[in-house]
C-alpha cells in the first residue's frame, strides 16, 4: 500500500501521479476518509481524556461525566466506522507510477526502447506453433498432437492443453535451463505452494483489486496462485530480514493458474493464454536505494536468457494505465511471433518499490538499527510462451524445428 503519511505531505504530487492509473479520485476518497479517522480519533482522545477526571468527583460532576461517556462511545463507534472505510481505501489504491513511465492506458501506449534481431521471414508461409508441434503419423497412422488442445478441453475446459512427447521435454528443458541460469546468477531455487490465503494474496496485491483473475477454493479458505510471485513475496510476511542479507534473490518454479476474466475472444488459439501454465519466476528483495538498479539487471538476466535462445525481441516500457495495482514500472520482452507477424510479450519484470512489502509487514534493520520497508521487484525467466517462440522461428519448409543447441544439456530433443 502506498505511504499514507507522503500522501497527507505531499498530496498534489501523488494525486497527478496516480492520475496516470485512473486512480485519481480514489486517492482524494482516502485523504477524504484519512481526514475524517484523524478528526474522531482525536477527538475521541479528548473525551476519553475528559472523563478521567482528577480526584473523586461531585455529584454534578458525575452527571456531566455520564454525558461526555456516552458521546465518547458514539465517537468511537463513529471512529471504527472511518477506520474501516480509510483501509479499505488504503487497501484499494495502487501504486503510483514512476515518472520514466509513458502515458496511456494499453499495450499500443508502451515504449520501444529496442529491438534485437530482426524479425523472422520466411520463404513460405510460416505455420503456428500448435501445427509445427504435432508429431507426424507413424506408419501410415494418426498423427499425435504435441499439443494437445482438444483433450485438453475434454478434461478441463477451454483454455487448458496436454504437452505430449518431444514437445514436453523441450518445455520442461526450457525451465530447467532458465533455473540453471539464475543459480549461477546467485538466485536461490525455491519450489513455493502454489495455494496461499488470503494475507498473501492481499499483500502482494492481487486482492482486492484483481479477484476476478483468481481460482479461489471456498471451502479451504485458499486461492490459487497465479505466479509464484505471491509465495516467493509472503514467505518473508511480518518478518525483519537483516541489513547484511539484502538483496535476498529467489528463483521460483511452479505451475500458476489464471482465470484470464475479461479475455474472451483473445488468443483463443494455443497455448499463449491458458488457465494452467508453469514459470519459472525471479523475485528480489532490495534495498530502496537499490531497487532502480536491480530492476535493470533483472531486465539484463531475461534478455540474456532470450538472447542465448536466438529468439528475436524487443523491450518496451508498459505505460501507466496498464500497469497492475502494485507496479510502479514494468518491462516487458516481447518475442517476435512469425505465425502472427507481431511481437507477443513472454517475460516481464516489475518493481514494485515498497507497495507489496508495506502490505506484508516485510521489514529490514537498516545499517543504523532502524527498521525499513524493502523494495521488492519481480521478473519472468520461462514461461511456455518461449516454447511458442522456439517452434515458430526456428520451422523450415517442411514443417520441422530445429531446437536451439544450448538446450540439449537439459535433455531436450535436437529438433521437433
Amino acid at each position: 500500500m502506498i505511504d499514507i503519511r507522503l500522501a497527507r505531505d505531499e498530496p498534489a504530487a501523488m494525486r497527478a501521479a496516480l492520475a496516470r492509473k485512473g486512480a485519481a479520485e480514489l486517492f482524494d476518497e482516502l485523504l477524504e476518509a484519512d481526514t475524517a479517522w484523524r478528526e474522531l480519533a482525536s477527538k475521541a482522545d479528548d473525551l476519553r481524556a475528559r472523563t478521567r477526571p482528577k480526584g473523586r468527583p461531585s455529584d454534578a460532576e458525575r452527571e456531566v461525566l455520564g454525558g461526555l461517556r456516552d458521546e465518547l462511545r458514539a465517537v468511537e463507534a463513529a471512529r471504527s466506522l472511518a477506520e474501516d472505510r480509510r483501509a479499505e481505501l488504503l487497501a484499494a489504491v495502487p501504486n503510483p507510477p514512476d515518472g520514466s513511465v509513458p502515458d496511456g492506458t494499453s499495450d499500443e501506449d508502451a515504449l520501444e526502447l529496442k529491438k534485437v534481431g530482426e524479425p523472422t521471414v520466411f520463404a513460405f508461409e510460416a505455420r503456428d506453433h500448435v501445427a509445427l508441434a504435432e508429431a507426424p503419423a507413424a506408419g501410415g497412422g494418426v498423427a499425435r498432437p504435441g499439443l494437445d488442445l482438444e483433450r485438453g478441453a475434454r478434461v478441463a475446459g477451454s483454455r487448458f492443453s496436454y504437452r505430449r512427447g518431444p514437445v514436453a521435454l523441450l518445455e520442461l528443458a526450457l525451465y530447467r535451463f532458465a533455473l540453471d541460469r539464475l543459480v549461477t546468477l546467485g538466485f536461490e531455487p525455491v519450489l513455493p505452494p502454489v495455494l496461499v490465503r488470503e494475507s498473501a494474496m492481499f499483500g502482494t496485491g492481487f486482492l482486492p483489486n484483481d479477484e476476478d483473475n483468481l481460482y479461489r477454493l471456498e471451502r479451504d479458505e485458499l486461492y490459487l496462485t497465479g505466479t509464484s510471485e505471491v509465495a516467493l513475496a509472503a514467505m518473508h510476511q511480518g518478518e525483519i530480514l537483516p541489513f547484511e542479507a539484502l538483496p535476498v534473490r529467489y528463483a521460483g518454479y511452479s505451475t500458476c493458474f489464471r482465470r484470464e476474466a475479461g479475455a474472451a475472444g483473445r488468443d483463443t488459439h494455443g497455448v499463449i493464454r491458458l488457465h494452467q501454465f508453469d514459470k519459472v519466476e525471479m523475485f528480489v528483495f532490495a534495498r530502496p536505494e537499490a531497487s532502480s538498479a536491480m530492476h535493470e539487471e533483472i531486465l539484463a538476466i531475461e534478455e540474456e536468457i532470450v538472447s542465448l535462445l536466438g529468439i528475436p525481441y524487443r523491450v518496451v516500457v508498459t505505460a501507466a494505465g496498464d500497469l497492475g495495482p502494485s507496479a510502479a514500472k514494468k518491462y516487458d520482452i516481447e518475442a517476435w511471433i512469425p505465425a502472427q507477424a507481431r511481437y507477443r510479450e513472454i517475460t516481464s519484470c516489475s518493481n514494485t518499490t515498497d507497495y507489496q512489502a508495506r502490505r506484508l509487514n516485510a521489514r529490514f534493520r537498516d545499517g543504523d538499527g532502524s527498521l525499513r520497508f524493502p523494495h521488492t521487484l519481480n521478473g519472468t525467466a520461462m514461461t511456455a510462451r518461449f516454447l511458442v517462440a522456439i517452434l515458430e522461428n526456428f520451422q523450415d519448409s517442411n514443417g520441422h524445428v530445429a531446437v536451439p543447441e544450448v538446450l540439449a544439456p537439459y535433455g531436450a530433443p535436437s529438433s521437433i
